[in-house]
């Protein structure tokens, strides 16, 4: 998501960091490749010219403290214009009825992710404590209604379909009686995509909303259609009324300019982003979030989140206690691995971390980061208890046996065996500086060292 913006756009600010002051000059020097990088990112034209006008107006007039490079400054410029851009501050909160349900249109062409993301968005409205129904209206797509209810029976979620002969409107109107009766607080209602927009979609959306009236009607894109995406929203909302957008597949969009562009183009601002194909990858959008993931700053505040979302408190607290104790062992080790693995990528999480966007990219680029991740657990679990517990006694023969166990060299477990003592000295150290600070992270989290990564693997030169 991002990367190649990011690349882009933090090159351009390193040519700026030689420079004394910010002058009229390098300005437009620096402003031009941004264009460039911006343009390259499926940015509309329009929207990048508009952009660029502000920036424009705005930074010769800032007044570079001593402690600032201009490079900095101008960072700083673009920051806060990419989050106006996007939206402003903070998130748009989501519809909530004085009198419930609440109810959720979901629309959108086919082939966007529609029906994974209204099974996405149902996960999270449950997670927040909303009780929350599902209305399977999308009788077009062979294989819709019981995708849905497959997604909805893995969330635990109950999913509404069709009686037989029932239209989708009629089902939407019924799904919406039912909600009320049983006192839910939201129906998300999963509509009918097709190839492409036509008169028939729009009328069977428009007498949904007309049986089943909307709190909020919001449309799934596809990011990696990118201006398409966009043309697709004015012309959904034309027809039929759009109140917010959702992107998809965000984790598959390197560029990125949709995301960039869809406040702009459409007037419509973006809800929730789709970070993969799980039910748990929808993310509410944070412009200003977002806007420092793009320029490299990281995204302390979401990565936070995450480890409160997916590590379990009590558990971190005792791996903690035992690093205090130095009994922290190898099966402690896994166990905070595979739960930074919830979390997602090596690679997105090192992104949310500020200064660390460009070491993403190349552990990526070099399989060091969630395929080593893979890798350590495989040889960990090869072990008996009494090895994971005494690593000191996995010898000789012990360690042929654990790496033809896991699918590795001898060479790989030598390796961990090495790296882990030597984190474990290291995390003995820090441990006492972490007391008090990011409550709840499993260790290595804060204090330790980057996030679930192998012991000793190196931050890059």
């Amino acid at each position: 998501m991002f990367e190649s913006l990011t690349e882009k756009l933090q090159g351009v600010f390193k040519k700026l960091s030689g420079q004394a002051a910010l002058s009229e000059s390098n300005i437009e020097d620096a402003l031009k490749s941004v264009r460039l990088a911006l343009l390259e990112a499926d940015v509309h034209f329009s929207v990048v010219k508009d952009f660029l006008d502000k920036v424009r107006a705005k930074a010769p007039g800032i007044e570079v403290a001593r402690s600032l490079s201009p490079a900095q400054v101008l960072v700083k410029v673009v920051h806060d214009e990419l989050v106006e851009l996007m939206g402003g501050q903070g998130k748009t909160a989501l519809a909530f009825a004085s009198l419930p349900p609440t109810v959720i249109l979901m629309a959108g062409l086919q082939g966007t992710g529609k029906t994974t993301t209204t099974a996405k968005l149902a996960r999270r409205l449950s997670k927040d404590g909303r009780r929350v129904l599902l209305c399977a209206a999308d009788l077009s797509r062979p294989g819709a209604v019981s995708q849905l209810k497959v997604l909805g029976e893995s969330i635990g979620v109950e999913v509404i379909e069709a009686a037989a002969g029932e239209a989708p409107p009629a089902l939407a109107a019924r799904a919406r009686q039912e909600a009320l009766r049983r006192g839910f607080d939201y129906l998300v209602v999963d509509t009918a995509g097709r190839l492409a927009i036509d008169e028939a979609l729009m009328d069977e959306l428009k007498e949904i909303k007309r049986l089943c009236p909307p709190h909020e009607v919001l449309l799934v894109l596809d990011a990696m259609q990118g201006a398409d995406a966009l043309e697709t929203a004015r012309r959904f909302h034309a027809a039929v009324g759009v109140d917010g957008l959702i992107m998809a597949k965000m984790d598959g969009d390197a560029r990125g300019g949709a995301a960039l562009s869809a406040l702009s183009v459409t007037g419509k601002p973006i809800k929730f982003i789709g970070t993969g194909e799980k039910t748990d990858a929808l993310e509410p959008f944070y412009p200003d979030r977002l806007a420092s993931r793009i320029l490299g700053m990281g995204d302390v505040v979401s990565l936070v989140e995450k480890v409160r979302e997916n590590v379990d408190e009590k558990q971190a607290a005792e791996l903690a206690k035992k690093l205090g104790k130095n009994t922290f062992d190898l099966a402690d080790f896994m166990e905070q691995m595979l739960q930074i693995k919830k979390m997602g990528s090596m690679a997105d999480l090192m992104k949310m971390i500020p200064g660390m966007s460009g070491m993403a990219s190349k552990l990526s680029g070099q399989g060091l980061d969630d395929k080593r991740m893979g890798q350590t657990v495989a040889i960990i679990r090869s072990m008996t208890p009494k090895e994971r517990r005494l690593p000191q006694i996995i010898h000789g023969e012990r360690r042929k046996r654990i790496a033809k166990g896991s699918g590795t060299r001898v060479e790989d477990v030598n390796q961990l065996l090495r790296q882990f003592e030597q984190m474990k000295k290291m995390m003995k150290t820090m441990s006492k500086g972490r007391r008090g600070f990011g409550g709840g992270m499993p260790p290595g989290m804060m204090g330790g060292g980057m996030p679930g990564m192998p012991p000793g693997m190196p931050f890059g030169n």
